[in-house]
């Protein structure tokens, strides 16, 4: 099996939930996303807000972990999830490093993630795992 990696897109407060719980949910709970990740792929998450639906410019790197060996899910409120290990992790703003990342190339890089869900390459997901767990980060 190949080991695919990802940009999940949610609000910081979703995610620090589902990082707390052990979980990750996608376009407001949907099954089809989830269906298309599989045991051991890297995820990242990217939140633009702090809330859903705030327009508060937080664009941050809010988690990043692996998807774990559970099929997805129905959890709260029938809200379809599945299993993360989640890596100890910095929250990490995207402007710093939008020159270094493949995904992020083009003038409209930002419109991709309005799926919710995006195929990124290895080497991005790399960066951003040594980027948000470096340990001067995480002590800041």
């Amino acid at each position: 099996m190949v080991t695919q990696y990802w940009l999940g897109v949610a609000c910081a407060e979703h995610v620090r939930k589902g990082r707390a719980g052990g979980f990750m949910q996608l376009n407001h709970g949907k099954l089809a996303p989830l269906r298309r990740l599989s045991p051991g792929d890297g995820v990242v998450y990217y939140s633009p807000s702090q809330r859903m639906g705030a327009r508060d410019g937080y664009q941050t790197f809010t988690a990043i972990g692996f998807v774990g060996p559970r099929p997805p899910y129905s959890g709260e409120n029938g809200m379809f999830r599945c299993d993360v290990e989640w890596l100890a992790a910095a929250e990490h703003p995207i402007r710093p490093l939008l020159d270094w990342l493949d995904f992020t190339q083009g003038e409209n890089w930002g419109y991709q993630l309005r799926f919710g869900l995006l195929a990124i390459p290895e080497v991005d997901f790399d960066f951003l795992r040594h980027v948000m767990t470096q340990p001067a980060l995480l002590s800041a």
